[in-house]
């Protein structure tokens, strides 16, 4: 538990709330991986019931954000890159927001949250309220899905490189490109989760004049970045078709090697067979040079297979 208030335009942070000898100024509750007495304490304290995480993590537009007349409730999924880096975690963090103060319950450590303590430390003076810090974390949490985005936008530029100049393709540059297009997808969701709630907080009375301005801009924030998503999922398709024409070229090489074979010994294969019928009469049969002859039409008959190939620019 993290509870921060406000003293003398500044914020402060204790460990819990019997640390505090007042509870004016309060701003913010943010629970982490909170132990059941924390939830207790915090409940009791101001008479609410959080959710279960079964209800926070629930699709439906009325489980994301609901508002009533003592408080409201939006709840948005966060992405957090894995300590392998190879994919995302999306982690639900539950918002109630309640006579100005904010209410977070999460069960990771997140760097929007992070991020947003580190601007409250530096610019206390301007968080007032629970409404300013729940913004921030909005706007937070969409500067780092845009820097997920960017990260893997100069992965796509590593792979069209690669593309254009790599030689010959293989079956790891395909799974790169499709794991790329996973984390895409992963990050346009979790950008839309995110402009469903702050829709509907925009549709809220309690959200007004500056804190309403900079919701506004977040949304547009958010319409960018799905923007920049959809460019990216697209750039990614081109790449993955790109691919397999690259591979069908490949095989229509290996093909046409096999082919151009097959044709080459056709010839001399139809004189081998014709000189080996068991027939008691066969024209040069007994001749001292009939096996250099007919060695020779073979070979005569591969270039003249040859020629005509290349003169019709099949090789």
């Amino acid at each position: 538990m993290r509870v921060y208030y406000k003293r003398q335009n500044r914020v402060h942070k204790v460990q819990s709330l019997s640390q505090l000898e007042t509870m004016d100024g309060l701003v913010w509750i943010d629970l982490q991986n909170p132990s059941a007495s924390e939830i207790a304490d915090v409940e009791a304290n101001f008479e609410f019931k959080f959710q279960s995480r079964q209800e926070q993590i629930e699709i439906e537009s009325s489980s994301r954000y609901f508002e009533t007349d003592d408080e409201i409730i939006a709840n948005s999924n966060f992405l957090k890159l894995s300590p392998e880096a190879d994919h995302f975690i999306s982690n639900a963090v539950s918002f109630i927001l309640q006579d100005e103060i904010l209410f977070t319950y999460r069960d990771a450590d997140l760097n929007a949250f992070s991020d947003c303590v580190k601007k409250i430390k530096g610019t206390g003076r301007f968080f007032h309220s629970g409404k300013q810090i729940m913004a921030t974390l909005l706007e937070v949490g969409v500067d780092n899905d845009a820097d997920l985005l960017e990260n893997l936008s100069r992965q796509v530029a590593e792979l069209s490189k690669t593309v254009s100049y790599g030689g010959n393709p293989d079956e790891a540059l395909i799974l790169k490109i499709t794991r790329v297009q996973e984390l895409t997808m992963e990050i346009r969701q979790n950008a839309v989760d995110k402009q469903r709630v702050v829709s509907a907080i925009l549709k809220s009375r309690e959200f007004e004049g500056e804190d309403y301005e900079r919701l506004r801009i977040v949304i547009k924030d958010i319409s960018s970045l799905i923007d920049h998503a959809n460019f990216t999922f697209q750039r990614l398709e081109y790449l993955q078709n790109t691919f397999l024409g690259l591979v069908n070229i490949e095989q229509n090489k290996i093909i046409k090697i096999f082919t151009v074979a097959s044709v080459i010994f056709m010839p001399p294969t139809l004189i081998a067979s014709i000189y080996g019928m068991n027939f008691a009469h066969i024209d040069a049969f007994k001749w001292k040079y009939g096996f250099t002859y007919a060695v020779g039409v073979m070979i005569l008959s591969s270039l003249g297979t040859l020629y005509f190939f290349r003169r019709r620019r099949w090789l």
